[in-house]
């Protein structure tokens, strides 16, 4: 299980549907052949679109449920209740038995979130899971972010477990020592910022012996310089930073082939800077970029963006792949009881309230 865990795929959730979660799967397949999948949903349906790709019925299982999580659901008592026969909550559920390695859904993520925390549990020492994901930026690896959403409100305590599960996951993905970790704020300057964040500050300055380098406060405008490994924030601010990012690569890449297509002389000025701006529009496109994974539970949980296409959908997969094989939920449960950080929080952050002072 550990070098060939399989994936567990809510086959019915999100906008894209189960073809192009399965020519997605199909993608990720025909580049890491050691994939193996479990489909989750409508068996008819599965079957109709694994008939397009022979080549996964024999490395995929097939779990059959008619039930599927809406769009609008909220993670209400009632609905948690109906949400685990559906094809999120058992893709979900065949993690914690160990039957897959990750899950992967397009779907709500609201419901997702809740439905992940109520089958993984949280491990100990974390209070709320976080949702973080890779960014490109001009340095040599990609930044981390989180919470990209999971949490709308949150205390020092959460940005600071926030932190240590982001530097656990650097680590992991890209074999940084001590990953360089700031919080996103309005402003480098010590005084700046709202309550939780000072307070968070405090604590990661003065706290000893973490795996990580306290960088201060970043700003959004050099989330992608490659200053920094990790950046850390509630998910309000930090959603609204995913966003604007994405809508504006969207944007140049959209502003580039109006005007690459403007006139004749600009066409032919395409063809000769073909290869640049086909490597720029590699590194812009979120497909490229896709899937973002829930930190802190006993469980690998990947949330894939709603509207992506088969490639966004195969990047997902990979990620979770390479996730499960890396046990990156062992890792960041053995940082975080190896540095007791949860059971000095309270003393840290009134020591860090005065220092703030």
């Amino acid at each position: 299980m550990a070098n060939k865990p399989r994936i567990a795929i809510d086959a019915m959730g999100g906008d894209v549907g189960v073809r192009v979660m399965i020519a997605g799967a199909a993608l990720a397949y025909a580049r890491h052949p050691h994939l193996r999948y479990i489909f989750v949903g409508d068996k008819e349906r599965i079957d109709l679109g694994l008939g397009d790709h022979p080549e996964l019925r024999a490395i995929s299982e097939v779990i059959h449920t008619d039930a599927v999580v809406a769009g609008e659901d909220k993670p209400t008592r009632e609905a948690m209740r109906r949400a685990r026969d559906t094809s999120m909550g058992r893709a979900i559920d065949a993690v914690k038995p160990g039957e897959a390695g990750a899950a992967v859904s397009s779907g709500n993520t609201g419901m997702l979130m809740a439905m992940a925390k109520l089958s993984l549990r949280t491990m100990p020492g974390i209070d709320r899971p976080a949702l973080a994901a890779m960014l490109p930026t001009l340095g040599d690896n990609d930044v981390i972010m989180l919470d990209l959403g999971a949490n709308t409100e949150c205390d020092a305590n959460n940005l600071v477990q926030f932190a240590l599960m982001g530097a656990a996951y650097s680590r992991t993905a890209f074999g940084i020592a001590k990953p360089r970790v700031a919080l996103l704020n309005i402003g480098t300057e010590d005084q700046k910022g709202i309550e939780s964040v000072r307070d968070a500050a405090a604590l990661l300055r003065d706290a000893e012996g973490l795996p990580l380098e306290f960088c201060g406060y970043i700003e959004g405008d050099k989330l992608s310089r490659g200053d920094v490994d990790v950046v850390v924030h509630d998910g309000f601010a930090g959603n609204i930073a995913l966003k604007t990012i994405e809508g504006t690569a969207r944007f140049v890449t959209d502003l580039l082939r109006r005007a690459f297509t403007s006139s004749l002389r600009s066409k032919f000025g395409f063809l000769i800077s073909r290869p640049a701006t086909e490597l720029l529009k590699h590194h812009l496109d979120p497909n490229n970029h896709n899937g973002a994974v829930f930190l802190g539970l006993n469980g690998t949980v990947v949330k894939s963006h709603g509207s992506a296409d088969a490639t966004g959908i195969a990047a997902a997969l990979r990620l979770a792949h390479q996730l499960a094989r890396a046990d990156l939920v062992k890792r960041i449960a053995a940082r975080v009881a190896s540095t007791g950080l949860a059971g000095q929080d309270a003393a840290l952050l009134g020591a860090g309230a005065r220092h703030s002072e």
